[in-house]
This record gives structure tokens, sequence and C-alpha cells, in this order.
């Protein structure tokens, strides 16, 4: 897609974090975002941030779990900003969670809010972006950790598993939803950011469903985010950039490249096993 001005987006989880920047970004390239979040106020904050920048905005609460409010929001998303030809996805959870250990409904809540959430709101905006047969892009947020496996040494002590997971599962994703839709033009693109300032952890604390067992102590009880994460509203332009070259996927830390490659030699080096080994 060339041209963004003048034309409708939608940012799902567009309320904070890399979905705000990412919203913000598209307000400034002149198009019409409907900001859509869980939080009513953080998307109508964020909405009205676009408005003050002189960009056009409207905000949307939605619960990207759950396919009528998504079917909801793209009848919505038809009555504000016309036709969708850019569709963000950024919703996710984050917790401190050893896969040795993680119960059932933590695997279903991380499979609800990461994987089955990108897949339900494709589905719910899909017919209406073929319907209309103009240019259009979706992109969906994986991380770095789509990309890599590391150990909780590499992360301050953190248990990754759970999220890396299910990370994965979406680049797997939104490489074969992009072979799909690329005869019909439409580019899918996926997101993996290396660290951006959100309040992800935060968020999953306080908004953990019931029926996932509810909420839970804040993890970062206060603290920020480390030094050196980039601005969440740097990532909107990157997004942008990306979208208009149709990448297949939008990396925000160029010099991460040496941990993918040092991952990649890993699987060169047991072909190699492989092949001397047979």
């Amino acid at each position: 897609m060339d041209e963004l001005s003048g034309r409708g987006a939608v940012a799902v989880g567009g309320g904070s974090g890399i979905g705000r920047g990412i919203a913000l970004g598209l307000g400034a390239e002149g198009m019409h975002v409907l900001v859509a979040d869980i939080d009513r106020e953080s998307a109508a904050r964020v909405a009205g941030e676009i408005v003050a920048a002189g960009g056009k905005a409207d905000s949307a609460t939605v619960d990207a779990t759950d396919p009528a409010s998504l079917a909801a929001l793209a009848q919505a998303a038809a009555g504000t900003v016309g036709n969708v030809h850019v569709l963000i996805q950024t919703v996710g959870v984050v917790a401190n969670t050893p896969l040795t250990s993680a119960t059932e409904e933590e695997w279903g809540w991380f499979s609800e809010f990461h994987l089955m959430s990108a897949v339900r709101t494709v589905n719910a905006f899909l017919p209406g972006i073929r319907a209309h047969g103009e240019p259009a892009h979706i992109v969906l947020t994986s991380s770095m950790a789509g990309l890599l496996a590391l150990s909780p040494q590499m992360t301050g002590g953190v248990n990754t598993g759970l999220y890396t997971v299910m990370k994965h599962a979406l680049v797997g994703y939104g490489e074969m939803l992009r072979y799909e839709l690329e005869p019909e033009g439409i580019g899918v693109s996926v997101l993996c950011p290396g660290m951006v300032e959100s309040n992800l952890a935060t968020t999953s604390a306080r908004n953990r469903p019931d029926r996932y067992g509810g909420a839970f102590a804040d993890p970062m009880d206060g603290r920020g985010m480390p030094p050196g994460a980039m601005p969440n509203e740097a990532v909107g332009p990157i997004v942008v950039r990306a979208i208009k070259a149709n990448r297949t996927y939008i990396l925000t830390h160029p010099e991460t490249r040496f941990f993918v490659e040092a991952r990649q030699q890993i699987v060169l080096d047991d072909y190699t096993f492989a092949a001397e080994n047979p």
C-alpha cells in the first residue's frame, strides 16, 4: 500500500503500549483510526491524542477473545472509518510462569489472548476487507520471542516460556495467512518488536478473566520499564514504512539480528550433524 492518507484503520489493542504507538503513527499518516481496546478510557485517550495532533480518530471498546464483540467492532468500524484498509492486532498477555508448572487455565489464557484473539480479529474483519476489494494490510503483533527462545538466565530471571510458545504460533499464523491472502492483494506483516515501553505486565494482571483465575498481583509493583526501552510512539513510523513496503516481518531493533542468526546457526549445525551421521 503506497498511500495510507484518507483511508480507514482499526487498531485492536490500541489503548496502550505498542498498540498506542501504532495508532498514533497511522493517525499521523492521515488515516482515520478506530482505536479499540478492552479499556474504554485508554482507547478514548489515544483517539484524543490523534485528534489533538490534527488527525481523525474514534474509539471503541472490544474484547478480542469474544467473536461477538469483534463482530460488533467490525460493524462499528464500517460506520466510522468506512472501508478498513489497515487492521492492527496487538492483544497479548505476559506472566512469569515456567512451562513445567503452567496450569491448563494458564495455557488457555495465553492461547486465547495471543493466538486466538488474532485469529478471531482477522475472521471478523476479513469479509469486509475482501468485500471492498481495495488495497489492504493486516499487522499481527508477535515479538522477538517469536524468533528466539531465551532461557530465564537471559531474561533477568523471568520465565517467558508460555509467551514464547504463543509468539512462535503467531509467526506461523502470520506467514501462512500472508501466503493465502497475497493473491487477493491483501498484505500481512508480523511485527516482532524488541523492548518497547508498555504496561503489558500490569494490564495482564489486572484484566485476567475469572475463567482463567482472575486478577493477580501486579508483577511490576509500580516499577517502570527497564532503561533503554523504545518509546512506544517510535514504533508507529516503523510500522507505517513496513506496511507501505509490504514487508513480511516488521523489526524495531535491527541490533537483535545477531541473536536470530545465532539461533539459526544452531539449526544449520544440526543439519551438518545429520548429514555427517546418516
